[in-house]
C-alpha cells in the first residue's frame, strides 16, 4: 500500500511513516499543501493522510481542490479539532475518514487499510473454475446449482477469488474482509476456509493450504 502523509510537524511525520513502514506500507512524506497535488500526480497512491493545519494552502482546501480536479484518491484527515463542524465541513469537502490528535498508530493502521479496501473496484461478477459469484446479487453457483454461504464465508471466498492463483495469508484475509473495529481470529478463517472446501468441491477450483504462507484458490483440471 502506497501512503502518502502531509504533515508540517517533522518529528509527527517521522514517527508516523515509521510505524506505517513498519507494517509494510510504502510512505512518501510532503510537508506543505502545494506538494499533495503535485505528488499524487507522480506516483499511485493508494490513500492519502492529510493534516488539516498545513502551512499555506490547509489541508481543507488541499482536499477541495483534489476533488475539484477528479482525483478520487481516499483522504484521511488528521487534526488536532475535535469540533463536529470540522468533521462536517471535511465530510462535505470530499475526506473520507477523519482522526483525532492524539492517536493510536495501531488503529490509524486499520482505518487506512478500511479505506483502501472500501475504494477498491470489485468485479461485479468472479469466475474460478465452474464457480460463479455474483458480487451485486449475492448469490453463488456452481452451473445451476445455488450454493448458500453464511456471511463471513462468502467474504472469505470473494477475497480469495479476487486473488486468484495468488498466495495469501490469513492475517491478508482478515485485512480484507474486517470493517474496522471488529475481530477475527486466525482460527476462525481456517474453520472458513474448511467449510468453503466442502461447499466448492464440485466446481473444479481448489483452496490449497500452502504451508507457513496461507492458502492458494486456483482452477484444477477436471
Amino acid at each position: 500500500m502506497h501512503v502518502l502523509l502531509a504533515e508540517d510537524d517533522s518529528i509527527l511525520a517521522d514517527g508516523i511513516a515509521r510505524a506505517l513502514r513498519s507494517h509494510g506500507m510504502v510512505v512518501d512524506v510532503v510537508d506543505n499543501g502545494s506538494a499533495v497535488e503535485l505528488a499524487i500526480k507522480h506516483a499511485e497512491i493508494a490513500v492519502l493522510v492529510l493534516d488539516i493545519g498545513l502551512p499555506g494552502i490547509d489541508g481543507f482546501e488541499v482536499v477541495r481542490r483534489l476533488r475539484l480536479h477528479g482525483m478520487q484518491v481516499p483522504v484521511l484527515l488528521l487534526t488536532a479539532r475535535d469540533a463536529i463542524q470540522d468533521r462536517v465541513h471535511g465530510f462535505e469537502l470530499g475526506a473520507d475518514d477523519y482522526l483525532v490528535k492524539p492517536f493510536s498508530t495501531l488503529e490509524l493502521v486499520a482505518r487506512l487499510k478500511a479505506l483502501v479496501r472500501r475504494s477498491a473496484p470489485k468485479p461485479i461478477e468472479l469466475n474460478v473454475g465452474g464457480l460463479t459469484l455474483d458480487t451485486f446479487t449475492r448469490r453463488a453457483h456452481i452451473g445451476n446449482q445455488v450454493i448458500e454461504f453464511s456471511v463471513r464465508e462468502w467474504a472469505v471466498l470473494e477475497y480469495l477469488m479476487q486473488q486468484a492463483s495468488r498466495v495469501v495469508s490469513k492475517q491478508q484475509i482478515i485485512d480484507a474482509i474486517l470493517p474496522w473495529g471488529e475481530d477475527l481470529t486466525l482460527n476462525a478463517v481456517e474453520v472458513y476456509v474448511s467449510r468453503i472446501r466442502l461447499k466448492i468441491a464440485p466446481s473444479n477450483i481448489a483452496i490449497r493450504t500452502i504451508r507457513g504462507f496461507g492458502y492458494l484458490l486456483e482452477p484444477v483440471a477436471s
